[in-house]
């Protein structure tokens, strides 16, 4: 990555913000006794990793003309860069996918939502919102009548439970169940979840750098976040939703009431057009995808205007926004070892959930830090670099390589 200094520090610290929030719900449960909901259930699942997406859509969004998107040759040699790192996210995404743990990664999809992005990447402002606009709108639906039709013809038991949730490079074996998982029934539909890289990107082509847009961002967001959520328990609560969703099969299966406050990704969404009215974490409804769009919205707008103030003021996330994906990599594999270390709890003796999060924590932010202040990229950010260069036909710089001392 370039210099810390030449970025918008605010949606890198944003980065880190998503970046802890997914390992937060990692970690930490979403439901505690009598499967109430727990704080980070409540406050970070789902919105967390949609966070993640919408800021990949600023970024490319950023990477490919800012307010003005680049056209001709230069725009084909962005989405040739785009490419390429989508190709690098799916090797670490199905190479993690070989690991064990409990935890569904998100890298393949990731690659797939940077080329399902390609042929958007030109556009301008009016038509990016159009289309942002009809995608949250009619994915939901086109989602819901597809995971049915797919169950018919692709082994049940195997929809959304590739690798424990997880594609991997043995899912390869299986394109149809694969293809499937990634972009109808799994963890994160690309289906829906391209309507955060077209908000992203929407986003990224207004001027960020103004402090009326990024008040614009975090009031409005946090309305519109608001809005959205009491839409949906109106729906839910007053309108008799909650009760013909309580009458499907999903309600025998699980805390159905629990499950909508936090996590509706592995529900049998099936057998009612209610479901379509909820605003449920991981639902993929249209309620879901404009309220934790709205959040990444008011996040990005409050790192904005925080690092007005001092560009290094949220120095520990921006530095680890720089390298989210060496520091997602790192998070997962650490997991994996001590789940292998210590099978039935998945930490050392006598630490709590609470403590291998704080630790966890401490970690990707000095790790962070110390990167960002010696001007050094992430190992896999210097490879996705590499690739994307050469994708576009760059050569690179020296100061484009990790160095060993500061400057």
């Amino acid at each position: 990555m370039p210099a810390l200094a030449q970025r918008l520090p605010g949606i890198d610290a944003a980065r880190g913000i998503a970046l802890l929030g997914m390992v937060a719900t990692h970690i930490l449960p979403l439901m505690g006794a009598g499967a109430e909901p727990t704080p980070v259930g409540l406050l970070v699942s789902g919105r967390a990793a949609a966070l993640f997406a919408v800021l990949a859509g600023i970024g490319l969004a950023l990477s490919t003309g800012k307010q003005t998107p680049r056209q001709g040759r230069t725009l084909r040699a962005g989405q040739r860069s785009v490419g390429a790192r989508a190709l690098v996210l799916l090797a670490a995404g199905l190479t993690l996918g070989m690991v064990h743990v409990n935890v569904a990664v998100i890298l393949v999809q990731y690659a797939a939502l940077f080329l399902c992005i390609l042929p958007f990447l030109g556009l301008r402002l009016p038509a990016l919102a159009a289309w942002a606009g009809g995608w949250i709108l009619l994915s939901p639906v086109a989602g819901y009548l597809l995971r049915p039709l797919l169950a018919e013809h692709l082994a049940p038991h195997g929809l959304g439970r590739l690798a424990g949730g997880s594609a991997s490079w043995d899912s390869l074996q299986q394109p149809g169940l694969l293809l499937a998982d990634i972009f109808v029934t799994g963890y994160y539909p690309v289906l829906q979840w391209i309507s955060y890289l077209l908000v992203g990107l929407v986003l990224g082509r207004l001027a960020l750098h103004r402090a009326g847009v990024q008040l614009a961002l975090l009031a409005a967001g946090a309305l519109v976040a608001f809005a959205a959520r009491n839409i949906g328990s109106f729906f839910l609560d007053y309108l008799g939703g909650l009760d013909a969703l309580l009458q499907t099969p999903a309600a025998a299966r699980g805390p159905l009431r629990s499950l909508l406050q936090v996590d509706l990704a592995w529900v049998d969404q099936s057998g009612s057009w209610w479901w379509l009215a909820t605003a449920a974490p991981h639902s993929g409804t249209t309620l879901d995808l404009i309220q934790t769009s709205a959040v990444a919205a008011a996040v990005v707008g409050l790192c904005l205007l925080l690092t007005r103030l001092h560009p290094r003021i949220l120095l520990p996330l921006s530095g680890a926004g720089v390298m989210t994906l060496t520091l997602y990599c790192a998070h997962v594999l650490t997991l994996s070892r001590l789940l292998e270390l210590w099978p039935t709890t998945g930490r050392p003796p006598g630490w709590t959930t609470e403590q291998l999060f704080g630790a966890q924590a401490v970690a990707v932010l000095l790790t962070g830090t110390v990167f960002a202040l010696l001007q050094w990229r992430g190992p896999l950010e210097l490879t996705a670099h590499a690739a994307d260069a050469l994708a576009a036909g760059r050569s690179r710089s020296g100061r484009d390589t990790i160095r060993a001392k500061a400057r």
